[in-house]
């Protein structure tokens, strides 16, 4: 909706954007003597998002009124889209934060639509697949394990079988061997007694969580939103050591580096071993790194110098792949050559010749996510036939024939607009009638007009 009573007067006086717009329109890009420019991005309260690479004093000179204004407010950020005529007669959008909206990176005047509260994309809610016949590693040796860190530490006071038993009760699942000898030798729990925990965690190897600290690995928890958690594909294949998850109830933390999580392996891919020693990345979303086959390996210092590989988080080309022309690693020419049972991410860039159709990939069972740059479809109303659509990109004038035909896919979850290329205006009205499909709050947007003048 268009807002006519201005959610923050200050942020949305034409004025405190000049500098901003007048900044953007010096790039190259949007120089034209004869046509309009567009400029589009994001500024919060402790940053911004404008696309210009120039200098950052100035940049920040440029935003901080904006950026006092809103913090003012209470408001953490607002995006933009502006489009200045050639004579400098400008329109300009601002749209307010909404619970429904998910600011991402490659969406700067909007974001994504959150069609449904809570939703995560297909690989987040992905459990762990049975493994039958897993095995702990022949390097498990709890009574060398248990050995070795009484040696390191003589002194340390460990915890009862009832604490033991007590904490594999919480998490769901029976501790491991090994790692109730960890624990049967030190607590890790000495209140104040910081250098007894350094000590632990010299003898282990990490900086060790206290039995009590114990906890799986939530999957949800590592969602950094669907843009780009819809694009990303896993697989576990029959040489992966490590699930393909975001997480598992056999993943069980017990250490960090100081930024990364160990933890042990109870639910092991067909090439892996049960009670292997993986290590959660803070910086991915998806999978994990095999460093040990087993906790006595680890605690010897005997790591796995192949284990880089993060468990099944790569892309293989008939689960995800990309069509046209220029897009990258992995691309395919034609949709035909994508069209695959598992296929489960699409992404149709621009091609060198006629638009794509999607014909060969329509019923394909564990298609999820769709993405198309404008006009790379030849019709986009062959969307329909992608019966299992969680996740769908395109760009305005695709999303306007679908939504004419009702014919957007009401197994969404999230959907984004593309506006590269096309004028803005548009755009916030046409997400709240796709928003309005799932009786979702529409988003607000206020319409500013100014004249920056001829020649900016």
């Amino acid at each position: 909706m268009v807002d006519q009573r201005l959610p923050l007067a200050s942020v949305s006086d034409f004025a405190i954007w000049e500098p901003v717009l007048r900044l953007m329109l010096t790039d190259d890009t949007y120089r034209s003597a004869d046509r309009s420019a567009r400029v589009a991005g994001r500024i919060s309260r402790y940053g911004w998002s404008l696309g210009h690479q120039g200098s950052l004093a100035v940049t920040r000179s440029a935003v901080e009124d904006i950026q006092r204004s809103l913090a003012r407010g209470g408001v953490q950020e607002v995006a933009f889209s502006a489009e200045v005529q050639a004579d400098g007669t400008t329109t300009l959008g601002l749209v307010w934060p909404s619970p429904v909206v998910e600011p991402a990176v490659g969406y700067p005047d909007l974001g994504v639509l959150l069609l449904a509260d809570g939703s995560l994309p297909e690989p987040w809610l992905r459990r762990p697949e049975p493994v039958p016949g897993a095995m702990p590693a022949p390097s498990a040796d709890p009574g060398l394990l248990e050995r070795t860190l009484r040696e390191r530490l003589p002194d340390a006071i460990g915890a009862t079988e009832e604490e033991i038993s007590a904490a594999g009760v919480r998490l769901g699942v029976p501790l491991p061997d090994e790692l109730k000898v960890l624990y049967r030798v030190t607590r890790v729990d000495g209140g104040d007694d910081f250098e007894a925990a350094d000590r632990a965690g010299e003898a282990v190897g990490c900086e060790l969580f206290g039995l009590e600290h114990l906890g799986t690995v939530d999957a949800a928890g590592r969602h950094r939103g669907w843009n780009p958690g819809a694009k990303r594909a896993v697989r576990t294949g029959p040489d992966t050591a490590v699930q393909g998850l975001a997480g598992s109830p056999g993943w069980i933390r017990f250490g960090t580096n100081g930024g990364d999580e160990f933890a042990v392996d109870l639910t092991p891919g067909p090439a892996g071993h049960l009670g292997q020693i993986i290590l959660i990345d803070h910086e991915q979303s998806l999978g994990a790194e095999l460093v040990a086959d087993s906790l006595t390996d680890f605690v010897l210092g005997r790591m796995r110098a192949d284990g880089r590989d993060h468990g099944g988080s790569q892309l293989p080309a008939e689960v995800g792949v990309r069509v046209g022309v220029g897009v990258g690693v992995g691309h395919l020419e034609t949709v035909e050559a994508a069209a695959h049972l598992a296929l489960e991410v699409l992404s149709v860039g621009p091609g060198d010749g006629e638009p794509y159709s999607l014909a060969p990939v329509a019923g394909l069972p564990r298609l999820r996510t769709l993405t198309a740059s404008p006009g790379a479809l030849a019709d986009p109303l062959e969307v329909a036939g992608l019966t299992g659509l969680e996740f769908l990109e395109l760009g305005a004038r695709e999303w306007r024939v679908l939504l004419d035909a009702g014919a957007v896919p009401r197994t969404l979850k999230a959907a984004a607009i593309t506006v590269r290329d096309q004028h803005h205006l548009p755009v916030a009205p046409l997400a709240n009638e796709i928003l309005a499909l799932w009786n979702r709050p529409r988003i607000v947007q206020t319409l500013l007009h100014g004249d920056l003048g001829p020649g900016v």
